[in-house]
C-alpha cells in the first residue's frame, strides 16, 4: 500500500513502532508522545478531518491546531494549558512529522512548526564566578574529605554533571597522567542518553590529588569517610547536597544552592560566553532544546538589565 495516501490518524502506531525500534526510545518517553498525539487526533476528529492525509496538512491546519491547544482546558474549572505544556503537544506533533521525512511519505517539514514563547521567564539560579570561587575556597583540602570534597566541586562546574551521574562514576574510568591538562570521558545520563563531559585542567589537578591521596580499593570514584563499616561507601546524592550545604554557608552564599544550581551555573557560564544554545544541548544530555532554552531567558534578561543600566542613561 501506498503509505501517502493512508490517512494521518492510521501513521501513529507506526510512529511508535518507529520510535521504539529506530529511535529506541525509552517506553515512558513513547508513552508521552502517545498521549500527546491523542490530542491531535481528537481535534482532527472534531474537525471531521479524519481522513487528512500527510501531504494535505498545511499551515492552516497547525496554525487552527494552536489556536485549538491554546484554549483548551483539561476541566471546567482549570486554566487553559500553559504555553510551556502546548510546546509539549507541538513538539509530539514534529516528531511525527520527522518521521514522515524519515520514510519518504510527503507532507510538511517538521521546522514549520515553531514553538510558543513561554509564559514568563523561569527562574534559574545560578552562581557568578565570584561566588564560585568563594565556594571552591571552602572544602579543607589538607584532609582527604576536603579533597574530595574540591574535586566534586570543581567537577560539577567543569562538566555539568547531574548529581546522580557524579555519584555514579567508578575510579577505573578516570585515567589521569602527570602534566595531563585535558580529559573527556563517556558516560550515560538521564533516559539513558550517552554523551560525553570534558574535564578542565583545575578538575583534573583537584582530581589527581584527591585520588593521590586514597589508600582504598573502593570501586566508587567518590566515597564516604564516615559511614559504617562493612556498608556501601559510594557517596549518595543526598550526602552531597549535605555537604554542599555545609560550604555553602562557609561561603556565605545563597542557601538555596543546590548540586543542579552548580549545573546551571556551568550552562549559564558558557552561554554568556558566547557558546550556541545547542552546542549546550549536547553537553547537558537535553534531548529536547526546549529543556536548554530556560538558559536563553537567562541572558538575555541579563543583557536587558545590562542595557537598561549603561544605555539607559541621558546626557540631559
Amino acid at each position: 500500500m501506498n503509505q501517502s495516501n493512508v490517512p494521518i490518524p492510521k501513521h501513529v502506531n507506526d510512529f511508535l513502532d518507529w520510535i521504539d525500534v529506530e529511535k529506541g526510545l525509552s517506553s515512558k518517553t513513547q508513552e508521552n508522545y502517545r498521549r500527546f498525539l491523542e490530542k491531535f487526533l481528537v481535534w482532527l476528529k472534531q474537525n471531521n478531518l479524519q481522513g487528512l492525509l500527510p501531504h494535505q496538512l498545511d499551515q492552516d491546519h497547525i496554525w487552527n491546531y494552536r489556536v485549538y491547544l491554546a484554549r483548551h482546558s483539561p476541566t471546567h474549572d482549570r486554566q487553559a494549558l500553559k504555553k510551556t505544556t502546548q510546546n509539549y503537544y507541538l513538539i509530539a506533533l514534529r516528531a511525527f512529522l520527522g518521521y514522515f521525512v524519515a520514510k519518504d511519505i510527503v507532507s510538511m517539514p517538521p521546522d514549520k512548526i515553531t514553538l510558543s514563547r513561554p509564559d514568563k521567564e523561569q527562574n534559574v539560579k545560578f552562581l557568578t564566578l565570584e561566588q564560585l570561587d568563594k565556594l571552591f575556597l571552602a572544602p579543607d583540602t589538607s584532609v582527604i574529605g576536603g579533597l574530595r570534597d574540591r574535586a566534586i566541586l570543581e567537577l560539577f562546574f567543569s562538566t555539568g554533571m547531574r548529581v546522580s551521574e557524579l555519584t555514579s562514576l567508578n575510579r577505573e574510568q578516570i585515567k589521569i597522567k602527570s602534566g595531563m591538562d585535558e580529559l573527556e570521558l563517556g558516560i550515560v545520563g538521564k533516559g539513558g542518553r550517552a554523551r560525553t563531559i570534558y574535564f578542565s585542567k583545575s578538575a583534573i589537578e583537584w582530581l589527581g590529588k584527591y585520588l593521590e591521596a586514597r589508600d582504598d580499593k573502593e570501586k566508587a570514584l567518590f566515597i564516604n569517610y564516615s559511614g559504617k563499616k562493612n556498608s556501601s561507601r559510594r557517596l549518595t546524592p543526598r550526602a552531597i547536597e549535605k555537604n554542599l550545604k555545609k560550604y555553602i554557608i562557609l561561603a556565605g552564599l545563597p542557601i538555596t544552592t543546590t548540586p543542579h544550581v552548580l549545573r546551571h551555573s556551568f550552562a549559564t557560564d558558557l552561554l554568556t560566553q558566547g557558546v550556541d544554545l545547542r552546542v549546550i544541548q549536547e553537553f547537558l544530555g537535553h534531548k529536547n532544546i526546549l529543556a536548554t532554552q530556560i538558559y536563553a531567558h537567562v541572558t538575555n534578561k541579563q543583557l536587558r538589565d545590562v542595557h537598561k543600566k549603561f544605555h539607559g542613561k541621558t546626557n540631559g
